[in-house]
């Protein structure tokens, strides 16, 4: 940032005119981390800030951003890794090879770095300049937000970033550097925060600052048999829902091997996997599609795709599950789940094992084990007094924790205090 743009800036802030704030965001699709942004921009103060969301991909959900923000698409993928990624992890006789899976995983590396993160983080570096903001807002993790990251020093703007990601996900000298640049840091639950501080952030610098939704999209009364009806869903079926998007560590594969063991155990059982597909993992959806058909689960599975009502589908499900096999900083659908009082199943590890206490507020199952997450979707099935009490017990908890109107309020707060602004009244 030059002198005079210093100055400038300088002016705005003393003129008490809003503070800009670019928000980037780098996630691999269209998920929960988009969708408590768009809940944050909404309900900005914009008498105190002036708000730019960057998206890196594009497409009708992102453009619906414009409803909520002024809204910028710069690509930030002009060739598909991801696919390569997803062979190689796939590829086993590739790590037979002494050294030839490091070798691949690096050069797919160097070629995302060549084709994709170098020509975004220069389109941002020009935007940025253009928008001369207060403070830039990274919307997840270091490593995916690095463009974001490296403006921010370039330009000399505070960066605040909003860890919805598990920090632990990657590993190395590169990644710890990484988590050195930010000013700030928004972790979404405690376990996050833990995770940043074992990478060397400061305590000091590290605000957590729960995510936050609009309670008034989410009816307790909304009907669900539209979005049963939608999908062949039968009145008496009983209806077992794995929300999230279709990605490896969300799960999909351990849901599966859950219904095997529970399809003749529950008479007119259905499961549902609802979630898009980012365009990374569009062959792991295939390789899921092909395991249903294989292992003779197409009478009771179905899958979604992306569902832009969550309401109708929440109310819609018998029973709504978290399978991740990584720990989740707070997945989204944890916190719409709850609002919307259904009963909810999620792993012991992560944020979502921090939100639900067993059989309070939900059931917790053991991580990764395909046999717990069985057992407790039986001992749901078995007992609808309980799917009620527990639902009932998780709304009541939502409704303290996750208001947005709190969640914008304590980002803000991590705003003034990177700024160095007093707020007034």
């Amino acid at each position: 940032m030059s002198g005079l743009d210093r100055q400038r800036q300088g002016a705005r802030q003393g003129s008490g005119e809003p503070k800009r704030v670019l928000y980037v965001e780098n996630g691999i699709g269209y998920g929960g981390a988009v969708i408590c942004l768009r809940h944050l921009v909404r309900h900005l103060d914009r008498a105190k800030y002036e708000p730019l969301v960057v998206t890196g991909r594009g497409g009708e959900l992102y453009r619906q951003i414009t409803l909520d923000a002024p809204w910028r698409h710069l690509p930030d993928r002009h060739l598909d890794v991801g696919r390569g990624k997803f062979a190689l992890e796939s590829s086993r006789w590739v790590r037979r090879i002494p050294g030839l899976y490091f070798l691949l995983n690096q050069l797919l590396a160097r070629t995302d770095d060549l084709f994709n993160f170098l020509p975004f983080f220069v389109r941002l570096l020009v935007l940025a300049r253009n928008f001369r903001p207060d403070i830039i807002h990274a919307n997840n993790e270091p490593l995916c937000n690095r463009a974001a990251l490296f403006v921010g020093k370039l330009l000399r703007v505070p960066v605040v970033c909003h860890v919805r990601g598990d920090p632990n996900a990657e590993k190395g000298w590169f990644i710890r550097l990484l988590y050195r640049l930010p000013d700030h840091y928004i972790p979404v639950s405690r376990w996050v925060s833990k995770a940043i501080e074992e990478l060397g952030a400061a305590p000091e610098d590290n605000t957590v600052v729960y995510d936050g939704i609009a309670f008034d999209g989410f009816d307790v009364g909304t009907d669900g048999r539209v979005f049963r009806a939608d999908h062949g869903i039968p009145g008496d079926a009983f209806a077992v829902g794995l929300v999230g998007m279709l990605v490896p560590w969300k799960g999909q594969n351990l849901f599966l091997d859950a219904a095997k063991l529970i399809r003749d155990r529950i008479p007119n059982l259905r499961i549902l996997i609802v979630g898009g597909i980012p365009d990374d993992c569009a062959d792991y959806a295939r390789e899921l599609r092909r395991r249903v058909a294989a292992e003779g689960l197409g009478e009771i599975a179905t899958f979604t795709g992306h569902v832009h009502d969550m309401a109708r589908a929440y109310n819609g499900l018998d029973l709504v599950a978290s399978a991740s096999t990584s720990p989740e900083p707070l997945g989204t659908m944890v916190i719409e789940c709850m609002v919307m009082q259904r009963p909810l199943l999620v792993p012991s590890h992560g944020g979502g094992a921090e939100m639900i206490e067993d059989r309070v507020t939900g059931l917790v199952f053991r991580a990764s084990d395909a046999e717990s997450l069985a057992d407790k979707i039986l001992e749901y099935w078995r007992d609808p007094e309980l799917r009620e009490r527990l639902g009932l017990a998780a709304r009541r908890k939502a409704l303290q924790t996750f208001d947005v109107e709190t969640h914008v309020r304590q980002v803000q707060f991590v705003y003034n205090s990177v700024l160095g602004v007093r707020e007034s009244g």
